[in-house]
């Protein structure tokens, strides 16, 4: 069975190989797939957003993920079964998990884990990973009923993951930057159906209004549609609204931060 694996633990110590050390150790049985460990250290929304985009391309089964500030605090521990595919999610219940699992259709069994009979002892206080969320993905890798790792818990009191919306406002769409890739790429929080609200169409000169500062624009539908340098609106991989600078860097030209507000038109 296959149990994904994502964290912000990179890969200069030894976090990565402990955790797949005790998967395999406790299920040999598991096959495991590595979906990233460079989410940036505590940023619970990029990995939210990372686990969106990757699991729906992976293999059924488990799904281990771990960004996780508050280890050792009062945030549960929790395992989730998913409404689409038995898809079971374990990790931190920070909302890093709550975007993964709308895309799944949304939780259907939740189980907090903190004192699963399945974890490690004695349980450290800050590597949870090892101690708590590996074991019990191992326990359902190796086919253990999600009632018996943890104790159930409301669904409704899982904790969610809050994120800003667009919206059209005096013509313009009214969108924010939700992330940044290595390139420099920017996602917003916007959709196709609000660009067509905004009566924003392929191949159309935008003006992107970025705290004051006015950059021109085209929605285009790769990067080599324009030249090198020149800044784009497209829709990503995810079919999610990104503005990019071909063979440059959006997030740096346009100094965005988490959150910055961008009003987009069309260029007059």
């Amino acid at each position: 069975m296959f149990v994904t694996f994502a964290s912000d633990y990179g890969h200069q110590d030894e976090f990565v190989g402990v955790c797949h050390g005790v998967l395999v150790g406790l299920a040999p049985v598991a096959r495991v797939i590595d979906v990233t460990h460079g989410i940036p250290r505590h940023d619970v929304r990029f990995g939210a957003i990372v686990l969106r985009n990757a699991l729906p391309f992976m293999p059924a089964g488990v799904h281990l993920a771990v960004v996780d500030p508050q280890v050792g605090g009062t945030r549960r521990a929790v395992a989730l079964r998913c409404a689409q595919e038995e898809q079971l999610l374990v990790g931190p219940d920070n909302g890093l998990l709550m975007l993964a699992a709308e895309r799944f259709g949304g939780v259907v069994e939740a189980v907090d884990i903190g004192r699963s009979r399945w974890r490690l002892e004695p349980v450290s206080a800050t590597f949870h990973g090892r101690d708590i969320f590996a074991p019990v993905a191992a326990a359902l890798v190796r086919g253990e009923p999600l009632g018996d790792v943890g104790e159930p818990i409301p669904v409704e009191e899982l904790t969610p993951l809050e994120l800003p919306a667009a919206r059209i406002e005096d013509g313009a769409l009214v969108a924010h930057a939700l992330i940044s890739d290595r390139f420099g790429n920017v996602v917003l929080d916007a959709t196709h159906a609000d660009l067509t609200a905004a009566g924003l169409r392929l191949g159309a000169e935008l003006a992107v209004d970025a705290g004051g500062r006015v950059r021109r624009a085209r929605f285009a539908h790769t990067f080599a549609d324009v030249d090198e340098g020149e800044l784009l609106l497209y829709e990503d991989a995810q079919r999610q609204l990104s503005l990019a600078v071909n063979r440059g860097s959006a997030q740096r030209e346009l100094r965005l931060g988490r959150d910055a507000e961008l009003r987009l038109r069309v260029a007059g």
